[in-house]
């Protein structure tokens, strides 16, 4: 099915960023998160007014119902002023419109696979266009050894889910001022992780979260109606996290029209691929003109321009989701060729994907009906000899190559996908959130070749008497010791991207985690 988008400004009421609703009949996409959260605004305050448009982009995501709260005094000819000084802004002394507050903040959860995290942003109306002024607030749930933070940590139990949030609320309700709590919308957006738990599940954990933001916290919560406290489609999480990326970058939303970048993004329970191929100059040989129709191409107008994006997200193939299939392959394998032999259980098992001297006790889930059962506990080790190709044919299986391709080209587990080498061969790729974490920390540059990953693979791989390069960089040996997986980590990304995506071993890369002191990733550009 194509996606369809519309360009921002507008004067008309968006249900959703990507499409207007008197211009299409039909079914709409799902409505945006900062729609959902005027949705909550309007019916709370009774006050609200949609503001005029801005130019920009986070301002195409942050179109709001501005209305004035309590506290706020209005001068007839002018804007509005804080009435203390408990909040305002340094840009100006009172809005640019008497329907506007001077300031404004809006939360958003990304309750991801891995850890929730919340992101307080605060804007100020001293412009015609309401201005990006600060992301006042950035914080994660705090990790537990050995298991997920997220809220499909506490699958079996709704409440405990919900519970984990309060950190992240108590130090929201510390940044945003109380005259203002009333008034600063908050939605909640779960992904991969919380899509696999399966619906029943996710579902109470959902209502469990919403009951306790709207019982115990201040903040105006997005209905259920406008989905303001649901699972993300993964197709909205990688095109958001381009729009961000780019709109940083100044290659959207301004007068540089150059070319725009990729956006790899690797979750815990998902990976994300979005780019803008080119098929200009390829009609010999076979090569199509432009992008074929079909779940994967997402069209997007704004600013006086039109972006024809191609993008997945591959469920299930996040870099957590990976290091289990990854398991449960060696596993099965082993159990194939003992066949009724179960002696090898009780011995630790050669993992080729860890680095020599590495040993780890492992969950397996080797899915039910599974001759060994459904889950295992197990002793790994890593081999005698690094073995970092071993490690890399097994990542390359969970990738199903193999797959029946039913549209041209396909990447892998039978997804088609254009070339990347052919449409997109010069311009920007960005690796986010894992691919940054794991290369980052052991003092990877800010752009390198996936060669040059495929040689940090195998000196990590190479175990303890490989690791004398990285004792410069701070903590890098700290988190090798205690993170046996990191040899596979490293095996999966470049087996996804250089087999899985088919991209050229010498392409350079670019890693990010801010750009201009924004957190990249789509919960910006879901606004």
């Amino acid at each position: 099915m194509r996606r369809t988008s519309v360009s921002l400004p507008t004067k008309h009421i968006a249900r959703d960023p990507y499409e207007k609703p008197d211009r299409y009949d039909g079914d709409h996409r799902e409505p945006s998160f900062i729609t959902r959260m005027q949705s909550s605004w309007a019916s709370q305050s009774q006050r609200a007014r949609y503001i005029k448009s801005g130019a920009i982009i986070f301002f195409i995501f942050l179109v709001f119902y501005y209305f004035s709260p309590s506290g706020v005094d209005i001068y007839s000819g002018g804007g509005q002023t804080p009435s203390d000084s408990s909040y305002g802004t340094t840009k100006c002394t009172r809005s640019a419109s008497k329907d506007k507050p001077i300031v404004q903040y809006v939360l958003m959860i990304d309750a991801g696979s891995t850890g929730s995290r919340i992101h307080v942003y605060k804007f100020n109306n001293c412009g015609v266009t309401p201005e990006l002024e600060d992301e006042v607030l950035f914080k994660m749930t705090e990790k537990i050894e050995g298991k997920s933070s997220g809220l499909s940590a506490y699958k079996d139990d709704p409440e405990a889910a919900a519970k984990s949030l309060d950190p992240l609320l108590e130090a929201a309700l510390e940044k945003v001022p109380d005259k203002l709590k009333g008034c600063s919308p908050i939605a909640v957006k779960a992904t991969a992780g919380l899509r696999l738990v399966g619906k029943e599940k996710s579902d109470k954990i959902l209502q469990a979260v919403r009951h306790r933001l709207e019982t115990a916290y201040p903040f105006p919560v997005v209905s259920d109606e406008q989905q303001g406290v649901s699972i993300m489609d993964g197709s909205n999480e990688g095109v958001y996290a381009w729009i961000t990326t780019n709109y940083l970058l100044g290659k959207i939303g301004g007068p540089d029209h150059s070319e725009t970048a990729a956006v790899f993004d690797l979750g815990g329970g998902s990976t994300q691929i979005v780019f803008e191929p080119r098929f200009e100059g390829l009609t010999t040989g076979g090569m199509p003109d432009k992008l074929a129709e079909g779940d994967h191409k997402y069209d997007l107008n704004f600013g006086g321009r039109h972006f024809t994006l191609y993008q997945h997200s591959h469920l299930g193939y996040g870099l957590m989701s990976a290091r289990e299939a990854v398991f449960a392959t060696l596993v099965n394998d082993i159990h194939e060729i003992h066949e009724k032999d179960r002696s090898w259980m009780e011995k630790p098992v050669v993992n080729p994907c860890f680095a020599p001297g590495m040993s780890k006790s492992v969950k397996v889930l080797m899915g039910d009906g599974h001759a060994l059962g459904a889950e295992l506990q197990l002793n790994m080790t890593g081999p005698s000899v690094p073995a970092p190709a071993q490690c890399r044919h097994l990542a390359e299986r969970i990738l199903k190559k193999e797959a029946h391709c039913e549209l041209a080209p396909c990447s892998f587990n039978g997804i088609h996908q254009p070339s990347i080498a052919k449409t997109f061969d010069k311009e920007d790729i960005y690796f986010l959130s894992y691919f940054y974490d794991r290369t980052k920390e052991l003092g990877m540059p800010d752009s390198f070749t996936l060669r040059e990953m495929h040689d940090l693979a195998a000196t990590v791989c190479g175990g303890e008497n490989s690791w004398d390069v990285f004792s410069s960089v701070p903590k890098a040996l700290e988190a090798l010791r205690d993170r046996p997986e990191e040899c596979l980590d490293l095996n999966f990304m470049l087996a996804l991207t250089h087999t899985g995506y088919e991209m050229p071993i010498d392409r350079e890369v670019r890693i990010g985690k801010q750009i201009k002191g924004y957190e990249l990733g789509w919960c910006l550009g879901a606004r």
